[in-house]
């Protein structure tokens, strides 16, 4: 399908920093080596995500934009599971120097995580 995207709608990101604050404060957090996810619960049909990665996980944009790219895109795949929630995603400094698998892996591992204590509550 030459010319499809397959983007990120804006209306699924998370980008006003009153939002970003008060899912830190107020949501559930999961962690593991390379990032950790805040997440609460919100009005929409559908999932959103904000994405925190400082220059702590590397002095380089083009690393931190490659990482911010990975969790967009494994958001995007997931998304269908994850509808009715808020998630931030910070990056720890390890995931400036991981693979693209490790990151796709580590990520996979976070949205089960999130969806199995989410289905819970």
């Amino acid at each position: 399908m030459a010319g499809a995207r397959f983007g990120l709608p804006k209306s699924h990101r998370i980008l006003k920093p009153a939002e970003f604050s008060a899912i830190l404060k107020n949501g559930f957090r999961w962690r593991n080596d390379l990032f950790s996810v805040c997440a609460t619960p919100n009005p929409y049909s559908h999932g959103r995500v904000g994405v925190v990665v400082s220059r702590k996980t590397s002095p380089r944009a083009v690393v931190r934009n490659r990482v911010k790219r990975q969790i967009r895109e494994s958001f995007r795949r997931c998304q269908e599971n994850l509808r009715g929630l808020d998630m931030v995603v910070l990056a720890s400094p390890p995931a400036g120097k991981a693979q693209r698998d490790s990151l796709r892996a580590s990520l996979q591992q976070l949205w089960e995580k999130v969806e199995r204590e989410c289905r819970k509550s």
